[in-house]
Parts: C-alpha cells; structure tokens; sequence
C-alpha cells in the first residue's frame, strides 16, 4: 500500500509539473489576485487529471479506441480552444484585491472550473498517463478497487504538493509587481499559451 501511495504521489507530481498553459495560467491568477486563486486554478487541472485517471482505470480500453478514431479532431480542437484562451488572458487587464465593500470580480469556483475545461478539452491526457502507469507499474490485473482508491488519492497529493509550492513561491513575488508589472505578466502569459496552442495546432494539421 506505501508503495502505491508513494508512486502515486510521484505519478501526480509529474502531471502537475511542467509549465504548460494551466501551469503559467497559475502564475498569472497568483500574481494578480493572490495565492488561493492559484491553487483553485491548479486544483481544477488535477481534478481533470484524476478524471481521466479513473477513466485511464476503469474503462481503458474503450476510451483509447474513442481518442485512436477521433485523434485529429481532438488535437485541433483542443489547440484552438487553448489558443482563444490565451488571446484572452492577453487582453485581461491586471485585477487588484478588492475592497472592503466592493464586490469580488472572480470567484474561486470560477477559476477552477475555468482550468478544469481548458484540461479537460485535452483527453490526449490518457496517453500520458498510460505511460505514467506503465512506468511505474502502478496498476496490474491485481489491483482491487482498494488500491485504485488510494492510488488516486495519492495522485491528488502529489499535485497538491507542487500546486502549494509553485503558488507559495509565486507569491514572494507578488508585493513587488505595480500595475504595469502584472500586465507584463498577463502579456507574457497570453503569448505562451497562445504559442502552445498555435504550435498544437500546427502539428494537428502537418503531421
């Protein structure tokens, strides 16, 4: 049972990590509105990944043949819907802390639920975490309903882990920037992610 605790807190690590579009969509939601909307952003990302993770558990291969016969529209879809995200990220203006009688322009149910759609619009996921299992050979034929249970739990440890401390160290920043430093940020932020979803695109229609 540690074992598959300690895999799956690895398996959700490595989801969570890299700096893709949720990853930067964090950053920017931390630096302009503060640390909790960061991890709500993080937060909607993994409960896509443990989505597809039970789905990756239970029903594999009947989602794989789905994903195989539908792959092209998948990958086009998916890049252009990160792409108008991103161009809209790029034109937000900066947000600040709202005042004491005035009403909050973002929720955190809507950040979450914002990152949740951007990740679940991309079930090329399951791929990746075949490959995660198959690594780390964190599910056989003897896998009872118990150990699927903790494994992705575990998962959710593990991305919670690094959500916490991207959003932690994003925050020392966060005091330092004036306005015009956070629509740098969003600048930026846009730009990439419209780039992942430009070049998503790109190789959708050459490959």
């Amino acid at each position: 049972m540690l074992e598959i605790v300690i895999k799956g807190i690895i398996i959700g690590l490595f989801l969570s990590v890299p700096l893709g579009p949720i990853g930067m969509l964090c950053i920017q939601r931390t630096l302009n509105r503060g640390r909790k909307f960061g991890i709500a952003t993080g937060l909607g990302a993994t409960f896509s990944d443990l989505l597809y993770t039970i789905i990756t558990l239970f029903f594999l291969s009947f989602v794989i043949d789905i994903v195989e016969q539908n792959r092209f529209i998948i990958q086009l879809a998916g890049s252009i819907i990160v792409a108008i995200f991103g161009f809209f990220i790029f034109k937000s203006h900066p947000s600040t802390q709202p005042k004491p009688n005035e009403p909050a322009k973002h929720t955190l149910f809507g950040d979450f639920i914002t990152s949740f759609a951007l990740t679940i619009s991309n079930p090329l996921v399951l791929f990746v975490l075949i490959a995660l299992f198959a690594r780390f050979e964190f599910i056989n034929n003897h896998t009872t309903l118990i150990h699927s249970i903790v494994g992705i739990s575990s998962i959710l440890v593990g991305a919670l882990i690094w959500w916490n401390s991207l959003t932690f160290l994003v925050s020392k920043f966060r005091n330092k920037l004036n306005m015009q430093g956070l629509k740098i940020i969003n600048r930026i932020t846009g730009i990439v992610i419209i780039l992942i979803g430009v070049i998503g695109l790109i190789l959708s229609l050459f490959k």
